[in-house]
């Protein structure tokens, strides 16, 4: 079978989530808002995508999440005020992080079927091409772009990509798994997929770090897809079908850098600390702090 590559412009986030593990924190603020530092998480996924050269990003929203929106658009009465006080540098930094006109689509989940579901509802937006898929959860941060090494890899392999990173073989229950040719090639061909396997029967210790190049040809099994774990859609079962029903290559590219889990308070924390003591401007002060408050003198 020829592989077809189609360039990778279009980006998708799922971001209709409730965020219930923050709350009372989300209850007026979405999840993907809360910040990393000073950037929204959201913002540093968007950053991670635009990095890999994407051109149109596209969010599946939900209820409450106009805010979103708005991030993404020019503030005038901000932006008017901030110049009355001649703070450039603050405009010249908004300036940066705004997408151009017609760059930003937003479309409604409108029930909470899962992560399947919300990508079948970027459907039309995305139309019959190649895209990529970030969960804005997970923050992928390394010395390149997460989704830059994938579609570098995917220049030379076509098809389905799938980001992984190693785990501890006793916490591979916990993730989606992937079976490949070479655990430790930088990319490899994907052999099977299994989503939280029994103790002692995962594939490999490769899980899905929430990271995907798919051709479109998803959206037709999305939506025939029937429900899975939880009473959901289940993205991994589509794959599974598109990788073995309709015998489109999948190969999986290892992440070498570290992945916060922004969706648990415990890695929103690592993530905000570890980010902190990499800024220039706040890290000498920061790592102060931190010692005092951990009683060591480092």
């Amino acid at each position: 079978m020829s592989v077809v590559k189609r360039p990778i412009r279009k980006a998708v986030f799922p971001v209709a989530g409730l965020g219930t593990r923050f709350l009372p924190a989300t209850k007026a603020v979405p999840k993907e808002m809360l910040t990393v530092v000073d950037r929204p998480v959201l913002q540093h996924v968007v950053d991670e995508a635009r990095a890999a050269g994407i051109e149109h990003f596209i969010f599946v929203t939900g209820r409450n999440k106009g805010v979103i929106e708005d991030h993404f658009d020019k503030q005038f009465e901000l932006e008017s005020t901030l110049a009355s006080r001649g703070k450039t540098k603050e405009i010249e930094a908004l300036a940066r992080d705004l997408p151009q006109a017609g760059q930003t689509s937003f479309t409604r989940q409108q029930s909470p079927l899962g992560l399947g579901h919300a990508v079948w509802c970027a459907r039309e937006l995305v139309g019959d091409e190649p895209f990529a898929l970030l969960l804005p959860d997970m923050l992928h941060h390394g010395r390149s772009s997460c989704l830059a090494d994938m579609i570098e890899a995917y220049a030379k392999t076509g098809g389905n990509l799938i980001a992984v990173a190693p785990v501890p073989d006793d916490q591979t229950h916990q993730y989606g798994i992937v079976g490949v040719t070479d655990a430790k090639a930088k990319v490899s061909p994907i052999t099977g997929m299994v989503e939280k396997p029994k103790q002692g029967t995962a594939p490999s210790n490769l899980h899905i770090t929430g990271r995907y190049v798919l051709q479109p040809e998803i959206f037709g099994l999305l939506e025939k897809q029937e429900r899975g774990a939880g009473g959901e859609i289940q993205l991994t079962d589509s794959m599974i079908s598109l990788m073995h029903g309709a015998n489109q290559p999948f190969h999986a590219v290892r992440f070498d850098g570290e992945i916060y889990d922004c969706g648990s308070k415990l890695g929103f924390l690592t993530a905000n600390v570890a980010l902190a003591l990499e800024r220039p401007d706040l890290a000498d002060d920061f790592r102060r702090d931190l010692n005092r408050l951990l009683g060591t003198n480092k």
